[in-house]
């Protein structure tokens, strides 16, 4: 028995923990998330309740505190009562500590009652697999003794640390600190890299902050999201449906004079890539324009202020602040572009308006940027006033 059953050896064994572990990364992000969490597809339910009894089996993972935590997340997010901001608590506490933060809210039972509706509650949730959440992973190192052995121990110590650090530390931590954004949301989610296979997606973590209900995290089409590979499959078998993507959005030059309101629809759901196109595209070259025009001494201080007049989501001090005020009161053109953005923002932020409202609010923003003397800034007005929501493929 000292082989157990399987008698593998080195190589055979790892991949055989890599495909295990794999399996969670995969229960994670379909089920959990996609599924329980946002509500994106629906499942069939015996491949439902495969991913449930696997992720309490190889994570002691209660459905409805994940799920929970997650919402609370997206609701607070980069607040106090974010569960696990790296901008609030540092970067370091959420990377090393993630599974602790994960269980200190696990126990936050307003935070379970607020943020758990529809999560499951049948017999063997409420006997089983909430009441004995560690029993799974007790069994699972009885199970690994048996087929692997000694070397069993190192394969369940790999399963045990593998969610801990890629979920709750990798994605919670350097998810809003490091990586590139393609959508400027009200928060710092990046994604860390483009190919999201090794935590199955879920490293396109902006994507998903700009379209959460969204069952696919990937958006440019050099973008791997291996998640979504495995949704179109259980689509494929019916064992699933997908109840929402991302929107595709497309630019109608013929339509550049005429906003109705599919404009306002298409503008309304794309408010993150909005932003992100006017921080491309009417931000940076203004900023270009202007540090190229000013002395080196205050090069500097422009290259400083540039993400808070670019980003939706910058963490900075009060003197920051003041220095843009100062930026902003010196430079025309940098205070126009900044009234302009705000003004744009309020047009999808004002919850109190009707749609005809903000129909008109959106006409008159194109109207008065197309009589600006900023080029990029008449540009964009003609852009937005072609900005549709392209149909469903």
């Amino acid at each position: 028995m000292f082989h157990g059953l399987t008698q593998l050896s080195f190589w055979p064994l790892v991949t055989v923990t890599l495909v295990l572990t794999h399996i969670s990364i995969v229960s994670v992000t379909v089920f959990l998330h996609r599924h329980q969490a946002h509500r994106a597809l629906s499942l069939h339910p015996a491949i439902s309740h495969f991913f449930r009894f696997w992720l309490w089996l190889t994570t002691a993972t209660v459905t409805k505190e994940w799920v929970s935590i997650h919402r609370k997340h997206h609701a607070r997010c980069e607040t106090p009562a974010d569960p696990h901001s790296p901008q609030v608590l540092g970067i370091f506490t959420v990377l090393l500590q993630g599974w602790a933060l994960y269980r200190k809210e696990a126990r936050n039972a307003a935070t379970l009652a607020q943020f758990g509706n529809g999560t499951p509650d049948d017999g063997l949730e409420r006997n089983l697999y909430s009441r004995f959440p560690n029993l799974g992973i007790t069994l699972l190192l009885g199970l690994n003794l048996l087929w692997f052995g000694t070397a069993g121990l190192a394969v369940w110590a790999a399963q045990m640390l593998w969610m801990p650090f890629w979920a709750a530390g990798v994605v919670n931590g350097l998810g809003h600190c490091l990586g590139y954004r393609n959508f400027e949301t009200p928060d710092a989610s990046t994604n860390l890299w483009p190919l999201g296979i090794i935590i199955g997606g879920e490293e396109l973590h902006n994507n998903h902050h700009a379209y959460p209900a969204s069952a696919r995290l990937s958006s440019q089409w050099w973008e791997v999201d291996i998640g979504w590979m495995y949704i179109r499959l259980l689509s494929l078998l019916n064992l699933a449906e997908i109840r929402n993507t991302l929107p595709h959005t497309a630019i109608q030059v013929k339509a550049a004079a005429s906003i109705d309101m599919d404009t306002v629809k298409a503008v309304l759901r794309n408010r993150a890539h909005v932003l992100s196109l006017y921080g491309r595209r009417v931000v940076a070259p203004v900023m270009r324009t202007e540090w190229a025009r000013s002395p080196k001494a205050e090069r500097r201080l422009l290259r400083r202020l540039r993400p808070l007049l670019q980003r939706e989501y910058v963490k900075a001090d009060a003197n920051a602040w003041r220095n843009l005020d100062q930026v902003l009161d010196s430079r025309q053109t940098l205070a126009t572009i900044y009234q302009f953005k705000q003004q744009l923002k309020a047009v999808w932020t004002d919850s109190l308006v009707s749609r005809e409202e903000r129909l008109e609010r959106l006409r008159i923003w194109c109207a008065l940027a197309k009589r600006s003397e900023i080029p990029w800034l008449q540009h964009f007005a003609d852009t937005l006033s072609g900005y549709r929501l392209q149909p469903a493929q």
